[in-house]
């Protein structure tokens, strides 16, 4: 059995926008595609400055958050891929997080 591969010319991120439920990009083939911020745990629970800190990575093949650690692939999201994170690496991510914020409010 054959099996023939296509290429795929992946779209650069032109902008994004993160809201409190989506993550939404325009692409630069005239796209803008949307998914679920649950996809995104990190973002999910990122404040919305830590959200609107992000930069391009790859040519805008890609976007980082820098706040938060995240960074997420166009390819990644027109295949409909969540995030990779294990749930054990987000508990501790997580942990973390809560424990850094409650040692500042004090």
């Amino acid at each position: 059995m054959t099996i023939s591969t296509v290429e795929i010319d992946v779209p650069n991120v032109q902008d994004i926008t993160v809201t409190d439920d989506t993550l939404s990009l325009d692409l630069s083939d005239g796209r803008t595609i949307s998914v679920p911020l649950a996809w995104y745990p990190r973002l999910l629970h990122a404040a919305t400055q830590e959200r609107n800190n992000w930069r391009l990575i790859g040519n805008g093949q890609g976007i980082h958050w820098e706040d938060i650690d995240e960074d997420i692939s166009v390819e990644g999201l027109l295949a409909g891929r969540p995030s990779g994170e294990s749930q054990g690496s987000f508990r501790k991510w997580l942990s973390q997080r809560q424990s850094g914020l409650t040692s500042h409010s004090s």
